[in-house]
């Protein structure tokens, strides 16, 4: 009984990212690749296309001031939505039906073990 109690402290002691995706962060590092033209991580990340997205997850959505997002995702900021990986997996799977006037114009990832792995890799930069 305490051995449960303990884990479940620790859980809930550790920051969002680290226990909210269970895809293999590494395996996301290949799958950002096709992120990288438009979107930086890392340190000295900077807005390109698309906002850098040192922690995106557990963000706010539209978060970033330095960035100039499209109406739908600032009006789903300024409601208080923010990117949990379950919101993230909606959004990577195909940007446009999850933000109808978004202005990614990437198509999305079909595999959900992509957005999984992407997510997990993305969680991994604060």
């Amino acid at each position: 009984m305490l051995k449960k109690l303990v884990g479940a402290t620790c859980l809930a002691l550790m920051p969002l990212g680290a226990v909210a995706q269970d895809g293999d962060a590494e395996a996301g590092e290949k799958v950002y690749r096709k992120c990288m033209a438009c979107h930086a991580v890392g340190e000295g990340a900077k807005n390109k296309v698309g906002p850098q997205l040192n922690g995106v997850v557990g963000a706010p959505i539209a978060r970033n001031e330095d960035f100039k997002y499209s109406k739908v995702l600032a009006e789903m900021g300024a409601d208080g939505k923010e990117w949990t990986p379950e919101e993230l997996d909606a959004f990577l799977e195909k940007p446009r039906d999850y933000a109808k006037g978004t202005k990614m114009s990437f198509a999305g990832l079909r595999k959900e073990e992509d957005r999984k792995d992407v997510i997990a890799y993305l969680a991994t930069f604060e």
